[in-house]
């Protein structure tokens, strides 16, 4: 599949920020995964004392945006004991703000999935089609939308400077970035973009992937809705980036081989978000009441439970945690679990019995000086 990125220069501009060497050779090191374990686990430690050094945001806001169901088996891989088949997961948009050391003020949107377009991911597709819609109305709550989130925020959608997503699965991002032809399925005509000046920060590796998906990539993504998006959205990066004070990327393949996740210096310490797990307990298992949960790991001798719906590469999934898990900070509310925010969290919900969280975040909080 020809996609709009591939006759244009996009994967040849310029990337952003500046580069974060701590991860780089991760891939020559010799011994296997469980060696590749034990480095990553060390150098997240070295990125970890520099990128505290490095100040911190403006600010960070938290926007729930829709909770859905999603497959027990694939959110809980292999741990839970549970009867119900589904979780239920709080989709949610972080918006992060900060300033440049020459005065310019910069926005970020972190997850902000238009899940009115992201149910037509083939997955979820089928999933809407076999449930009968009185009850997808019981088990799906819409809480609001990017723009009506950001119109509350205060922030005009052309101030919008990055847009952020740990993967590209179900995203259709047509509508906020606009394409160069008429859309039959959006009136017929061609998208102008919500966000005009914004740019898709993304792993080169998966815009690559996704012109020649392998199958067990292919319920996920929604490819053909890139074939006339405006190529020059897209800032196409290679590996782990510093952003701005306190704002990183730091590139976590496994979930999909260009993953990535959002790194914050807080007022509250390091926090990271990605979906590589869907709930903070997933990460200290030890401490989990879900059925299944904590004898899993201790059985298994595994420190982490991952969210495994594709399981592209599972062991490089894990070690993308071991990462995440050495970056952040206890939380300060219960420090039994650690400053990791789902961008996709474990929601309680009476139709899944024994999938209520131990403990959630809900939310990622701080405020520093005032942004635009």
């Amino acid at each position: 599949m020809k996609l709009a990125w591939q006759d244009s220069d996009v994967l040849d501009l310029p990337t952003l920020g500046t580069r974060v060497p701590a991860f780089d050779g991760l891939d020559e090191v010799p011994g296997g995964y469980g060696a590749k374990l034990a480095w990553a686990r060390s150098q997240a430690q070295v990125f970890r004392s520099e990128f505290t050094a490095t100040g911190t945001p403006d600010s960070v806001a938290t926007c729930d945006l829709i909770t859905l169901p999603y497959p027990t088996r694939f959110g809980l891989f292999r741990a839970s004991r549970a009867i119900a088949p589904f979780v239920s997961i709080t989709n949610r948009m972080l918006v992060v703000r900060w300033t440049e050391s020459d005065g310019r003020q910069r926005v970020l949107l972190f997850e902000p999935s238009d899940h009115e377009l992201g149910q037509n991911t083939p997955y979820f597709a089928a999933l809407i089609r076999r449930t009968p819609k009185p009850l997808q109305s019981l088990l799906t709550t819409e809480h609001g939308t990017v723009l009506g989130h950001l119109d509350r925020l205060g922030i005009k959608p052309a101030d919008v400077d990055y847009l952020l997503f740990d993967h590209l699965h179900t995203q259709d991002l047509r509508r906020w970035v606009g394409t160069t032809r008429p859309q039959s399925d959006l009136d017929g005509a061609t998208v102008t973009p919500a966000f005009p000046n914004a740019k898709v920060i993304v792993q080169r590796h998966e815009l690559l992937a996704m012109s020649q998906l392998h199958p067990l990539q292919q319920p996920w993504y929604q490819p053909r809705t890139y074939q006339d998006v405006r190529p020059d959205a897209f800032l196409a990066i290679d590996g782990s980036l510093l952003l701005g004070p306190g704002v990183a990327v730091v590139e976590t393949p496994g979930h999909v081989l260009g993953n990535q996740t959002l790194v914050l210096n807080t007022s509250t310490g390091v926090w990271a978000s990605s979906e590589n797990v869907i709930a903070a307990e997933c990460l200290t298992p030890e401490y989990s009441r879900m059925p299944g949960i904590a004898r899993w790991s201790r059985t298994w001798g595994q420190e982490v439970v991952l969210n495994a719906n594709t399981i592209e590469t599972t062991a490089e999934q894990y070690n993308s945690l071991i990462i995440e898990k050495t970056l952040v900070d206890r939380s300060q509310a219960d420090p039994r679990f650690l400053q990791f925010f789902p961008s996709s969290e474990l929601t309680a919900s009476w139709a899944n019995p024994g999938t209520t969280p131990t403990f959630t975040h809900k939310a990622i909080t701080h405020s520093g000086r005032t942004s635009r």
